[in-house]
């Protein structure tokens, strides 16, 4: 007998990896997974976009990373569907001996001897956690909430390391890269959708790309 379109439904999942929103930091430094880091005035607008974005959609799960970022870029989210927001370590930031520091390209950071051992190997990485680890744990933290929510639409709310850690994983794409060249901007939708337990599509959208100008231009997560 062939399937209606409701048995069909019931095997397809959405999972969506949403961004925080900006974070305020005036000094402009690594965070990575220091606490105390909230979002800015313009972080709030990038929630509240994101709410507007999936606030028609069949979302009955949203869970966040423990970071501050993370759970208030989920409230408003969770809000539009009257959900409590859920918390999963799994999701959270990448561990990295720059957290603290003002990190990157054309800083000074670069010009300092005791930082070059930790940049010997960009495929691990050599200055924090595996890449491989981070893809497993978030794959994990995406499964699980897909099963939670299996036929609907579930919200992740994490970081931009883990999250392209992840889409990298499932299109089979190595996972050492130029963090330059991500495609996950702050409060950007990376949705895997499952059949049953299968990945048969991902994209990529940003709800709030006409605020991103006004955005910091530092290394954040």
């Amino acid at each position: 007998m062939r399937p209606t379109a409701g048995d069909e439904a019931n095997h397809r999942t959405v999972v969506h990896l949403l961004r925080h929103g900006e974070v305020y930091n005036p000094q402009g430094i690594f965070y990575g997974r220091l606490p105390g880091f909230r979002l800015s005035d313009l972080g709030h607008r990038m929630a509240e976009r994101a709410a507007g974005f999936f606030a028609t959609r069949d979302v009955v799960l949203v869970i966040a990373s423990p970071m501050e970022r993370a759970q208030q870029t989920a409230e408003p989210v969770a809000g539009a569907h009257d959900l409590e927001v859920g918390t999963d370590p799994r999701i959270t930031e990448g561990t990295s001996v720059f957290q603290g520091l003002t990190f990157g390209v054309g800083d000074g950071s670069l010009r300092h001897p005791q930082h070059w051992w930790h940049l010997r190997n960009p495929f691990r990485p050599s200055w924090g956690e595996p890449y491989e680890q981070v893809a497993g744990r978030m794959l994990a933290g995406a499964a699980d909430a897909r099963d939670k929510a299996v036929g609907h639409e579930a919200v992740l709310v994490s970081h931009q390391l883990p999250i392209w850690m992840a889409r990298l994983k499932v299109e089979n794409r190595r996972l050492w890269h130029d963090p330059r060249t991500r495609e996950c901007s702050l409060a950007s939708v990376t949705s895997i959708t499952y059949h049953d337990d299968r990945v048969v599509s991902v994209s990529y959208t940003e709800p709030s790309r006409d605020l991103l100008p006004g955005a910091q231009k530092i290394a954040g997560a």
